[in-house]
């Protein structure tokens, strides 16, 4: 096992929960969840995503920080430290993969936010614009070659810098400082956003279900933005689980994570869809939704453009609390496994991701290839984020529940959640979770795709 100055360890509860956090909380709330609502017919596919949240995303969660703080490893090595000589190892792997693949094309959104930040500051968004105007911007942005690709190189060195510099003084510093600060301000747009005129219409489709817009691809999209959003079946959470000491309450940690996470995604849809029917625009955007909306919103406020800085320098920085975490999956792997320096494994690490993300950075307009996959009918950056952002998430997390339900056991699970006299009361209901619910509701969906070959 790597020395535990090689693999970090966090200085504090708070900042273990601002780190998780920080993990769930990201473009995955902000940028994917207000998108994949308006793509789903918008308030019932949220209540189906809250209740994945809670009766699996939450389990899951609880189960996977249990892992990693129990074996002290990465997710292959908790897997065949607890398993050993079996297969389960692989489902570690499967996380490590799903990870780097995230990272490939969350890593092209995130420097989409670094680049709005710029044109923010510039003053391009200084005036009032139409619909068809913010979406010509967008449009030019992401198609041109080199911006998308420096944009991706400067987010992945700057994720690359901040593991290299560890856990406790990297990872957690951030967190403790950036994240309440990213919240007070998305109160503060959800504040204005649903004051706009025509935010009525915005609101009704968010807030009031219409059930017959209920498809059954909504469900494996749901589960698979719940996952997405909470940092589940990437190893992200069994990785950061792993650096938490023996005192603290999984139980009560793992439920706040859950909490700020849902609430800063409802928040971004208090943002969006008010402004989004102010601005005429369709809530089926898809990947470009919050660069064409939110821009627009920014003009109409007292010190406009201050407030459109922040918020993209603050999305920047949530979107870099959440590849930190996805690059340290496979850093903390190769540290592990391979007794690697972290520099080193940091170093490998990103520039594979790099070569992985450059066709979802060449995915709209830049190449054409790469914007309409032959026999497809997808751009690159969205296959992959259906592929690992949807269903390979989901499959990991349902190997995860059978993994601590039956073969490492709910018991040994709830020894290791309840060490040093912590009290989990909701063992049982846990219990039932991820042996039966979680596996059962998991595999149908799965087993929905596969019959039907509805992937897409």
């Amino acid at each position: 096992m790597a020395s535990a100055s090689a693999r970090g360890a966090w200085k504090s509860r708070l900042g273990f929960i601002l780190a998780a956090a920080g993990s769930a909380i990201g473009l995955g709330n902000i940028w994917r969840f207000p998108y994949v609502v308006g793509e789903n017919g918008g308030a019932a596919f949220v209540l189906i995503y809250l209740g994945f949240v809670f009766l699996i995303g939450a389990p899951v969660m609880i189960s996977e920080l249990a892992l990693g703080r129990r074996t002290e490893r990465n997710p292959v090595g908790a897997f065949a430290s607890l398993a050993p000589g079996s297969l389960w190892q692989f489902v570690g792997l499967l996380g490590v993969i799903t990870g780097v693949g995230i990272l490939s094309f969350y890593g092209v959104v995130a420097g989409w936010t670094v680049g709005y930040f710029f044109k923010t500051v510039g003053g391009t968004f200084n005036r009032p614009m139409s619909a068809e105007e913010t979406a010509a911007i967008f449009s030019g942005f992401v198609s041109n070659w080199m911006v998308a690709c420096g944009l991706l190189l400067t987010f992945l060195v700057l994720t690359a810098l901040i593991v290299w510099r560890g856990v406790s003084d990297g990872i957690e510093f951030m967190s403790k400082i950036l994240m309440p600060i990213l919240l007070l301000l998305l109160i503060v747009l959800a504040a204005r956003s649903v004051t706009l005129s025509g935010a009525g219409p915005g609101l009704r489709f968010y807030l009031a279900p219409d059930f017959s817009k209920i498809t059954p691809q909504t469900f494996p999209t749901a589960l698979g933005q719940a996952f997405f959003s909470l940092s589940l079946g990437m190893g992200a959470m069994i990785t950061y689980g792993s650096y938490i000491g023996k005192r603290d309450n999984l139980v009560s940690a793992a439920g706040m994570v859950c909490l700020f996470d849902t609430m800063i995604a409802l928040l971004a849809g208090l943002i969006i869809f008010p402004a989004l029917f102010h601005a005429g625009l369709d809530p089926a955007s898809g990947v470009g939704l919050v660069f064409q909306v939110l821009p627009p919103l920014f003009a109409t406020l007292p010190a406009g453009q201050l407030f459109g800085a922040a918020f993209f320098l603050l999305l920047t920085i949530a979107a870099l609390t959440s590849t930190i975490s996805l690059l340290e999956v496979p850093v903390s792997y190769l540290i592990d496994e391979f007794k690697w320096s972290r520099g080193k494994a940091v170093l490998v690490t990103s520039l594979g991701t790099l070569l992985l993300g450059l066709p979802s950075a060449l995915a709209f307009g830049a190449v054409d290839f790469f914007s309409a996959l032959p026999g497809v009918g997808l751009d690159f950056l969205s296959l992959m984020n259906i592929i690992f952002g949807n269903y390979s998430l989901s499959l990991g997390s349902l190997l995860l529940a059978v993994f601590v339900g039956y073969r490492w056991g709910v018991a040994g699970a709830a020894e290791e959640i309840e060490q040093e006299g912590v009290r989990f009361g909701l063992r049982p209901a846990w219990a039932f979770l991820i042996r039966f619910l979680c596996p059962v509701a998991v595999a149908v969906i799965i087993v929905y795709i596969v019959l039907t070959g509805n992937y897409f």
